[in-house]
């Protein structure tokens, strides 16, 4: 087994994803020589050359307009927007272009094209550069949308989502850059879409959780099972396909429905879930179900202020435990 980095991690999926397949090529801004804003792309370029490993103008537009282009013409391309924040920048490429490219085309042409970005608060980046915007992509049909926590995670998803043959938006945490895991020496396996990971299991509160707020609500269920509350933990690691069978099994058995995510609540996948576990599984549930969101503002550029932005460890188990009250 290697130790790696979430950061070091993008890299290594990239490359065993270009040694399986030849038609396999990354562009964005900075992703050879110098190896990407975040590092995420270091030695590609080394390894396998210009051809395959592009630098781009600062335009993401181009960027993505040229990604689709070389996967409807048959190459299975990486497209990296170095913050998810600028995918506004290329919003119509992405859902009028991308999304509905094999759509309109009747299924004849497909389009196996994986955009990266970073996203998420918690960094200091303020409020242009820190944004959840994978729920900017929620209400449209025929994007793909994963948002790894782990680093065998993020290295199964960035692996299945090349293998795919339709748009994926994979989200990469900045602030979970650091994050460490260990993966085999040789090339390791791939993580499915729409399949969640049952972190943990209880039988008293569900709480579903992605990203850096998974982390959070681990750290929250630990906590809760010092008080003999039992948590089971789901991460469901795509919001779109979302492993809604995995969350009614816990509810089953919990009763009780806890969402945490990084965003305001509006239009989000958590207030999503939330609507769709009340109309179609209602009879499940022993206490109304809970949405910890961030405040309905942008996030902050001060340290605490941004700390205070993002629903902390403390406020899942202070909400939980009063689920559990009920």
């Amino acid at each position: 087994m290697t130790q790696i980095n979430y950061r070091q991690v993008i890299a290594r999926a990239i490359s065993d994803a270009m040694a399986e397949d030849d038609r396999v090529i990354l562009i964005g801004e900075d992703v050879g020589a110098a190896g990407g804003a975040f590092k995420t792309t270091v030695g590609l370029f080394e390894e396998w050359g210009g051809d395959r490993v592009r630098d781009t103008p600062i335009s993401e537009q181009a960027i993505v307009g040229a990604a689709l282009g070389a996967a409807i013409t048959g190459l299975r391309p990486i497209a990296e927007i170095m913050f998810a924040d600028f995918a506004g920048v290329c919003f119509d490429q992405i859902v009028n272009q991308v999304a509905k490219y094999r759509y309109m085309s009747a299924g004849q042409v497909t389009v196996p094209l994986t955009i990266r970005m970073a996203n998420g608060a918690g960094a200091g980046f303020a409020a242009q550069h820190s944004q959840a915007a994978e729920n900017w992509f929620l209400n449209v049909p025929g994007l793909m949308i994963a948002v790894p926590s782990t680093v065998e995670d993020l290295y199964g998803l960035i692996r299945s989502a090349v293998r795919e043959n339709n748009p994926v938006l994979v989200f990469e945490h900045k602030n979970l850059f650091a994050l460490k895991g260990e993966l085999p020496d040789k090339e390791t396996g791939v993580v499915p879409l729409g399949v969640a990971d049952v972190v943990r299991a209880g039988k008293d509160v569900t709480i579903v959780a992605t990203q850096q707020m998974r982390h959070r609500a681990v750290e929250a269920a630990e906590l809760l099972a010092a008080e003999c509350i039992e948590a089971t933990v789901i991460d469901p690691r795509t919001l779109v396909p979302f492993d809604d069978a995995a969350v009614v099994r816990s509810l089953e058995e919990t009763s009780r429905l806890l969402v945490v995510q990084e965003c305001p609540p509006g239009g989000s996948w958590g207030a999503s879930l939330v609507s769709r576990m009340m109309t179609q599984h209602w009879e499940l549930f022993d206490a109304a179900p809970v949405l910890i969101s961030t405040d309905e503002t942008p996030v902050p550029y001060g340290a605490a202020m941004e700390a205070a932005w993002l629903p902390s460890t403390e406020r899942i188990v202070e909400a939980a435990r009063t689920m559990v009250a009920y």
